[in-house]
């Protein structure tokens, strides 16, 4: 039998991080082990007390490696890498974000190993990020073999940019459709859990709290909807830099009494088959996560029409989708939805059944083993390193 092709998955980030662990982590759980061997390494900060990605990748029995940094710029985890690709003889390093894209190009350099980045969006908030480091990773995608989009729209941006069209590749996030299902037979239970009383209607959103998901936005739809719609309950999933602020805005709006922030959770599947409607109000997103899961968990969505959001819903067949930026008509949908159950039960069980016939992730996980074994392929430069 071959020998299995050794990818490294490679990114930096801190506490919990976002949609793209989810990603990497449960792939790396799913590749077929007898033609992958699939090793993690992330990139932290030695003052990160709250990373826990290192934990998750135990529970699922994964082969991981953190790397703790003193500083952005700290020089020893160049020597680190070059000893860890050598070490588990990397044939493929996979980055996943600006920085771990440039250290790759260099790893490749270096050591021979095949580059590959996947391009999970431009969600930052910060001027250095949006001014210096978004621009250069553009740049510096465009030299790259091969790139994963995980949506057109962000395939779109990085042409724009300079990449070839040859060498993206638009592959959307998939989910477990078999671990992420609704037993209708809880959903009193997981109701009682959040507190809400019978005839309390959930709306819910999930993500990290920054600029980017636009809470804002949702807080003031709900300071709408609560006059003609006394009843309803908002839940904010997830933390973030901008839970102060929003905690303090829900009080000027008065709507803090409606609304509970339960910070981040590992129980997500508790939480969807709770809420009546999960609303995305983001302004920006690659191929959100939080949609799939929702759709995975027959969850009625309401969602701004943004990134890859489209791709996943068909606006009126598996959700219902509205312009960003916009609180008077998020409310007017959300209001609308709730005049027809019928409506939000169809939609749900469309989404369901797109999550299985084609956003499985079994169906995302051979696409990129495909892109694996066509790298290799092309460039024939499969290197093999002495243990």
């Amino acid at each position: 039998m071959a020998e299995p092709i050794r990818i490294l998955e490679f990114r930096c980030a801190d506490g919990s991080g976002g949609g793209p662990e989810k990603t990497i982590l449960l792939g790396a759980a799913q590749f077929d082990r007898q033609r992958f061997a699939v090793s993690i390494c992330y990139i932290k900060s030695v003052r990160d007390d709250a990373f826990d990605i290192d934990r998750r990748a135990d529970e699922l029995g994964l082969d991981f490696t953190a790397i703790a940094q003193r500083h952005r710029f700290d020089p020893r985890i160049w020597f680190q890498l070059k000893k860890l690709v050598r070490q588990k003889r990397i044939d493929i390093v996979h980055a996943h974000d600006y920085k771990t894209n440039l250290i790759t190009l260099m790893l490749a350099r270096a050591e021979g190993v095949v580059p590959l980045s996947t391009a999970h969006g431009y969600t930052g908030h910060c001027w250095l990020e949006r001014r210096v480091y978004y621009p250069a990773d553009r740049r510096i995608l465009a030299r790259f073999p091969l790139v994963i989009a995980v949506s057109s729209q962000l395939r779109d941006t990085l042409i724009r940019a300079g990449g070839k069209p040859d060498r993206i590749r638009t592959v959307l996030n998939g989910i477990d459709h078999r671990r992420f299902r609704r037993d209708p037979a809880r959903v009193p239970e997981l109701r009682q859990a959040l507190g809400l009383l019978p005839d309390e209607i959930a709306l819910g959103g999930v993500g990290r709290v920054e600029p980017q998901k636009r809470y804002d936005i949702l807080l003031r739809t709900l300071a709408l909807l609560l006059p003609r719609r006394p009843y309803l309950r908002l839940f904010i999933v997830g933390e973030g830099s901008l839970r102060g602020d929003l905690e303090k805005l829900a009080q000027d709006l008065g709507v803090a009494c409606a609304c509970r922030f339960l910070g981040h959770r590992n129980d997500l599947g508790t939480v969807y088959p709770a809420l009546d409607i999960l609303v995305q109000s983001s302004d920006y997103e690659g191929t959100p996560n939080v949609v799939l899961e929702a759709m995975a968990f027959e969850t009625p969505i309401v969602a701004t029409d943004v990134g890859g959001t489209r791709e996943l819903i068909e606006d009126g067949v598996h959700g219902l989708l509205v312009p960003a930026g916009d609180p008077q008509q998020l409310a007017a949908t959300i209001d609308k939805a709730l005049t027809d159950p019928a409506g939000l039960r169809s939609r749900a069980a469309a989404a369901r059944a797109r999550v299985e016939k084609e956003l499985s992730f079994e169906a995302r996980m051979k696409r990129v083993e495909a892109i694996y074994d066509e790298l290799l392929s092309r460039y024939n430069n499969r290197t093999r390193r002495s243990a």
